[in-house]
């Protein structure tokens, strides 16, 4: 009924192709009340659900009105280093909260800020601004993107295999202090994640002990034995870092992480989809292999992305980013410059369907971070985070908990 709607909490959007799990509605009603989806309905001619219509002509709701716009489930992104000259290492509460704000633009609704080997100092530094921002989100929800909780990748990784990374701060694990030192969030629900290598000393054990504390435990940076490597499954290392990018090729005699990595069903893994790190028909492949189920998006931005081509500096080094490549100086790519969004456009050029790239941007990643029951994908009861493309893939909307994060509609 009309009177049970509140105009101070309801909103709703209307006229939009919206991207459910399984199916494209072409025209489809979302009814948001407080910071969840309270009804879909998709309209059978002119017609919508009852509810829906009550809401829209019901005075003082704020409606949105999406016509010839795509509704996808907001974007996670759970690798992501910074954005707009904010590095994580460096940054404090309001530096990240400008990368929360710059992410929604670019339908992004929830991140992992993400730490590389460093002091224990900056880590303590980091990871202090990152519970900061955190607290701050839950006393007072902010219009911009949710961090989650926070990434590190390494310091237990493969020195063969650094990438961008500085080998100076990587670390063997031989005994329970070696872990004990990484700083954790104190925050509430928060979710830590780790990539590692686990042929590094000690690095089965690590796992083991990773999993009883509960973090989210991915391989990376690594030239592991297949034998290693499922040593490393049954201790709980179920996922891979940037798959294809930092770790051993594959080979016909020696398949090594890639070749393992294909071939495992019960092993997820993500891409950097931006055709820098892997060339187009590799990602093809490993989607041929793993399926959308299988394949979440990240971003793996630096500091530099949104900036345009320069030279900057990160990580103690200068990186010079020219047409949308990043390099250190020891000519090693050093992360990317691309979004979310960028990721999407790519795949969808690859011809993936669009509830696979949902699947892949949004539900694969909420559900590697165990958030999958509450956000990931647009069901009724779930978060409504959202964000709306137009046919050109540029955001237009976007929706964290229910609040406007980014209203781009009057653009051209």
């Amino acid at each position: 009924m009309a009177q049970d709607f509140e105009s101070k909490d309801t909103l709703l959007l209307h006229n939009a192709r919206v991207i459910l799990p399984h199916e494209v509605a072409p025209r489809a009603s979302l009814l948001i009340r407080a910071d969840h989806i309270a009804r879909v309905s998709a309209h059978r001619g002119a017609e919508s659900h009852r509810d829906i219509t009550e809401a829209e002509t019901h005075g003082g709701i704020e409606a949105f009105d999406l016509e010839g716009l795509t509704l996808y489930p907001g974007f996670v992104d759970v690798h992501i280093h910074g954005a707009i000259g904010v590095d994580v290492m460096e940054a404090g509460p309001e530096d990240l909260r400008r990368v929360a704000l710059f992410l929604a633009r670019h339908g992004v609704t929830a991140w992992l800020p993400t730490l590389v080997p460093a002091p224990l100092e900056d880590y303590r530094r980091a990871v202090e601004s990152i519970a900061q921002l955190m607290r701050a989100q839950d006393d007072a929800p902010a219009a911009a993107a949710r961090a989650v909780g926070l990434h590190y990748e390494g310091p237990f990784v493969n020195e063969r295999q650094c990438g961008a990374l500085r080998t100076a701060f990587f670390r063997a694990f031989r005994d329970v202090s070696d872990l004990d030192t990484l700083p954790v969030l104190d925050a509430d629900g928060a979710t830590h994640m780790i990539t590692l290598a686990p042929e590094v000393e000690g690095g089965i054990e690590l796992v083991r002990q990773l999993k009883r504390r509960g973090w989210v435990v991915s391989v990376g940076h690594t030239r592991a034995t297949v034998e290693v490597l499922e040593s490393a499954r049954e201790a709980g290392a179920q996922h891979m870092t940037h798959f294809l990018n930092a770790m051993s090729p594959l080979h016909q005699r020696t398949p090594g992480p890639v070749g393992w990595g294909l071939m495992q069903d019960d092993v997820t893994v993500d891409l950097i989809a931006d055709g820098v790190h892997s060339d187009l028909l590799m990602l093809r492949l490993v989607l041929r292999c793993k399926r959308a189920a299988r394949v979440s998006l990240i971003s793996d931005a630096v500091a530099p992305a949104g900036l345009g081509d320069g030279e900057y500096h990160v990580w103690g080094e200068t990186i010079s980013v020219k047409a949308g490549r990043t390099s250190n100086e020891r000519g090693n790519i050093a992360g990317s410059v691309i979004t979310m969004r960028d990721a999407v456009r790519t795949v969808s050029a690859l011809g993936v369907s669009e509830t696979d790239i949902a699947r892949m941007a949004s539900l694969n990643p909420a559900r590697l971070l165990g958030l999958d029951q509450t956000c990931g994908s647009i069901e009724e009861g779930k978060r409504a985070d959202l964000t709306a493309l137009d046919s050109e893939g540029r955001v237009r909307l976007t929706l964290v908990g229910g609040r406007v994060a980014f209203d781009g509609l009057s653009l051209k």
